[in-house]
């Protein structure tokens, strides 16, 4: 049965940005707008830079009567800016932190579970979802300055499906504040938080003409259909994973991933090794600078077995790579593409809190193709069998070495992978 072009929705637009620095002007015009809410969750909070223009509107968004609430992670937010913190506060932002470090950090496994989704929501009809933090993208917390900005993605949809997202938000908000009163012995409070989570979230206005509001105000174009897959600890534990793997499956001609951490679970590798059989072109945009030991070596020692398969392997150098997204088929019946915040590998997969928005539209699919090779051309380097062979023994054992503790991790958590 032949299959044919989804046309556009009346009901949801959308708009791809690349980094920080086209993305927060974006946000800050939006919740200059906002009237009733903003929720916002990330992974790292640090409002320097081009980053600031978007917490100084959360902070007057809150002043002028906005229920502004944020949600930072214990672990990429360890610390907030006593400068900031105050100003937020005063203003009446209201903010907590998910799973803050106890006395042993990360040494106990329950500890990896973080809270790495990239979300916010506006008056329940805008969402932007992606892989960039708060964070000039020039600014790296471990290393400062950066020479040149990393890439990253990100995306805004208005349309049905931000009012699920802020539902999503709205009980992960609440589950984390009545957890921190229960911490602090606040008994009553985070009962009434508990109970705030477990309410169904008040609806938002689905008017297309407010759609058509955020689609003017920010240059968002109509879209097939956009959704919404969370990743988490209960009920969805798979979701984003399947819905790779529903996608590699289908692919015809083309697929592009980038991943700034690439350790795929078999499932996943078997799904790029069959598209590869089936004559797909398959190319995997890398990290390839040394940012974590794990992530760097456990990556390389999967490079003989993609390169074996006929999988392209390009390496990022001109800055960080920090982007979690794929395209398949972007000129086909059925192009797909998702910008969000999970990386394949097993944080992502396992354990972490991640939303991606997935896009099923040829435009938007082409317009992510082509930043894509744009990021391939100018600042990639390919891998092949020749760099495998130069590589010195001790790299290969690290390479070893790491892969053999990512899979006593996976195991002391009691999960296959």
């Amino acid at each position: 049965m032949a299959t044919t072009i989804r046309p556009p929705s009346a009901d949801t637009s959308a708009r791809l940005f690349e980094g920080g620095r086209s993305l927060f002007p974006a946000m800050a015009a939006a919740i200059e707008q906002a009237t009733e809410s903003v929720w916002l969750e990330t992974y790292i909070f640090e409002p320097q830079g081009e980053a600031a223009q978007l917490v100084q509107a959360l902070e007057r968004a809150a002043l002028r009567g906005v229920a502004v609430r944020v949600l930072v992670d214990g672990v990429g937010t360890r610390t907030l800016d006593a400068h900031w913190r105050g100003r937020l506060d005063s203003a009446g932002v209201r903010w907590v932190v998910y799973a803050p470090l106890g006395a042993l950090g990360l040494a106990l496994p329950s500890r990896w579970r973080r809270m790495h989704r990239k979300l916010c929501v506006v008056d329940g009809q805008l969402l932007f979802c992606g892989g960039i933090n708060v964070l000039d993208d020039r600014h790296d917390p471990a290393r400062g300055l950066l020479a040149r900005p990393r890439l990253d993605f990100a995306v805004a949809v208005a349309g049905p499906v931000a009012q699920q997202a802020q539902q999503v938000m709205a009980q992960q908000w609440w589950r984390t504040e009545s957890a921190r009163a229960a911490r602090s012995a606040q008994l009553q409070p985070a009962m009434a938080a508990l109970e705030a989570a477990l309410a169904p979230a008040p609806a938002a206005s689905a008017e297309p003409k407010a759609f058509r509001r955020w689609a003017a105000l920010l240059g968002l174009r109509p879209v097939a259909r956009a959704s919404l897959v969370l990743r988490d600890n209960l009920r969805q534990r798979q979701s984003i994973e399947r819905a790779y793997r529903r996608a590699l499956a289908t692919a015809r001609t083309e697929v592009v991933v980038a991943s700034a951490y690439f350790l795929p679970s078999r499932r996943v590798l078997q799904a790029l090794f069959s598209a590869a059989r089936r004559g797909v072109r398959v190319r995997l945009l890398l990290q390839g600078r040394y940012e974590y030991f794990f992530e760097h070596h456990g990556a390389r020692s999967l490079y003989a077995r993609l390169l074996a398969a006929g999988i392209e392997i390009w390496e990022y150098q001109e800055s960080f790579l920090h982007a979690k997204v794929a395209v398949v088929d972007p000129e086909g019946p059925r192009p797909w593409a998702t910008v969000g915040s999970s990386n394949l590998e097993p944080l992502s997969l396992l354990l972490a809190h991640e939303a991606n928005l997935i896009i099923e539209d040829g435009g938007f699919a082409r317009a992510l193709h082509e930043r894509l090779g744009d990021a391939i051309r100018r600042g990639a380097r390919a891998i092949d069998g020749s760099d495998l062979v130069a590589r010195r023994w001790h790299q290969r054992l690290l390479d070893a070495v790491a892969l053999m503790l990512v899979r006593l991790g996976i195991a002391l958590i009691g999960r296959s992978y």
